[in-house]
């Protein structure tokens, strides 16, 4: 064979490869992650789940933080579509945000499931909502810490609420308030966070055992709430006296339920939402049946029963091993 044509030869097996592995590259997905913010440990571990879920899976993964802004959220959303994204997973910075870029996805026909946080009442265009049984959660963290603050010789509770702009926040209240209206506790104040920090519910629960030194309870819609419950109540030396529980969960506050400073702890899986609503997503991409709402149960966890096989399979869907311990 001249040496010319097998030139050609190797040139044209070079061009089929190089088409070859394009092609490849065009069939795999991309999932975004659009985050409010990354620097709440919380959205962090969502982002674990969907990162390693769609490793599992084959697909390219990217993500972006919203910086807690709608219209950072929407340029998201806009830069993400104009790089050829397949679908998005997202946790919107509130539900009240979601319609104009639910419109602009629709537009697209890109598949979207949120998690944690779900879309504003009324909103049909989106694959699937992962996020925890709120209401449900709701309910049964009254009835608890209700229970905890008799058992402390009173009924008045007070509660560090995530924002009320949150279609999850608002199903907690409903839920704890129908609970306290059956137990026959009273909710005396509610403090929302403006930014979901310890040092911010730190001084939020000194405003109320300043302003309500007879409350026996803490009723905390997210982590940060009870770590912050917990320092005001030592600075006080009131650790025992006034009940503390909470949704989410993290290495610090199962320290905590472990030491008895924390009563209760109602694990919201961080990571299994991330993990789910990829799945949903993908179910999409490739022609599967998908689920619309999925609704995770938020079990209680206690410091009798946290080292359950049951509750330590839970707690290992609520953050990434590099989180600290189980």
């Amino acid at each position: 064979m001249p040496v010319r044509r097998k030139h050609v030869l190797a040139a044209v097996s070079a061009v089929l490869l190089a088409l070859a592995g394009s092609s490849d590259a065009a069939d795999r997905y991309t999932v975004v992650y659009v985050a409010p913010s990354l620097d709440i440990s919380y959205w962090q571990w969502v982002a674990y789940g969907v990162k390693t879920e769609a490793a599992r899976l084959g697909m390219d993964y990217t993500e972006m933080t919203s910086e807690n802004s709608p219209s950072t959220q929407m340029n998201n959303i806009r830069t993400a579509v104009t790089r050829g994204v397949s679908a998005v997973v997202i946790g919107p910075v509130s539900s009240t945000s979601t319609p104009p870029l639910l419109r602009f996805l629709k537009e697209h026909r890109i598949p979207v499931a949120f998690t944690g946080i779900g879309p504003a009442p009324g909103q049909t265009d989106y694959t699937s909502s992962v996020t925890a049984n709120n209401y449900e959660t709701g309910v049964a963290e009254g009835k608890f810490i209700c229970s905890e603050a008799k058992q402390r010789g009173g009924n008045k509770i007070g509660m560090l609420s995530l924002p009320q702009d949150r279609e999850n926040a608002q199903k907690y209240l409903k839920g704890a308030e129908e609970s306290f209206k059956a137990e026959g506790c009273d909710l005396v104040q509610i403090l929302q966070t403006h930014g979901l920090t310890v040092n911010e519910a730190v001084a939020q629960a000194n405003d109320l055992l300043t302003a309500h030194p007879d409350i026996k309870g803490i009723y905390g819609m997210y982590d940060e709430a009870a770590t912050g419950a917990v320092k005001a109540l030592q600075t006080r030396g009131l650790v025992g006296k006034i009940a503390v529980a909470t949704a989410d969960g993290s290495p610090t506050t199962i320290k905590l339920l472990r030491d008895g400073a924390i009563q209760g702890l109602f694990l919201q899986e961080a990571v299994g939402q991330g993990i789910d609503a990829t799945t949903q997503v993908h179910n999409a991409l490739t022609g599967q049946t998908t689920t619309k709402e999925l609704p995770l149960p938020e079990p209680l966890v206690t410091r009798d029963t946290i080292d359950s096989p049951e509750m330590q399979a839970k707690v290992k869907r609520v953050y990434p091993p590099s989180a600290g311990a189980f």
